[in-house]
Order: structure tokens, then sequence, then C-alpha cells
């Protein structure tokens, strides 16, 4: 059974930092995607970043590029999303998400619907 289990959410002054967690377990595959999507209430939700299980591949959105940085502990089966300089525009509920590799290391961030393993979501407050 495949299962998702985020940590490090929480609030932060703008400016600030934030560390997001998501340990893995139960992936069989020897390759699969991983991701990290936000969503505000009342919206869908929003791809912020992806990358594949062996960590070389790896692709941000533009709203977050050069603030996010993805990267993965093979050895911890852990997701990790770096979030520096927080922005007013960055608080949502976060969320981790994986799935197998179905598209050649090219993890997919426009939606949702390519994932069925999802983490629980963790909130990201940012104050101003």
């Amino acid at each position: 059974q495949v299962q998702l289990v985020e940590s490090g959410g929480g609030s932060v002054e703008a400016g600030g930092s934030l560390r997001l967690s998501c340990r893995v377990s139960g992936m069989t595959e020897n390759s699969y995607c991983m991701a990290w999507f936000r969503q505000d209430p009342g919206k869908g939700r929003e791809g912020v970043a992806s990358i594949v299980s062996d960590g070389g591949r790896t692709i941000v959105a533009d709203s977050v590029k050069g603030r996010f940085t993805i990267s993965q502990d093979s050895a911890k089966n852990t997701l990790y999303l770096q979030m520096d300089s927080l922005e007013p525009e960055d608080p949502a509920i976060y969320y981790c998400t994986a799935d197998r590799d179905r598209w050649g290391g090219f993890c997919p961030m426009a939606t949702s619907r390519y994932y069925n393993y999802w983490g629980q979501g963790m909130q990201v407050t940012v104050s101003s």
C-alpha cells in the first residue's frame, strides 16, 4: 500500500523559509514521479515542482522558480520542498504526490489528475 506522510508546514513571515518533507512508502517501481502541488480554497491544485525518483530531472513552476527547490533522498524515501523568500501569494495547502513514471522522467505538473497517491496536505501561512 502506497503511503505519503507530510511534515514541516506552518507559519512564517514574508521573506522567511520553510522546508516541507514527504516520506513515501510502498512504491514498488524502480522509477516513479513525485511532485508538490498547492491549493487555495475554492481553486484547483496548482503544480509547484516535480522530480523523478532517481533525482535526475526536476521541473519547477515559473511562479516559484528561484525561490523553491525540490529534492529527494532515496535512502530515506523522502521528498523535500525547500521554500525560501516566501511571499504573500504562497499561502496554501501543500500536497505531495507520487505515481509511477509514465513520462520518461518528465514528471508532469499540468494537472493533479496524473497522480493517484497523495499526502494529507499541510497548511503554509505567510504573514506580511
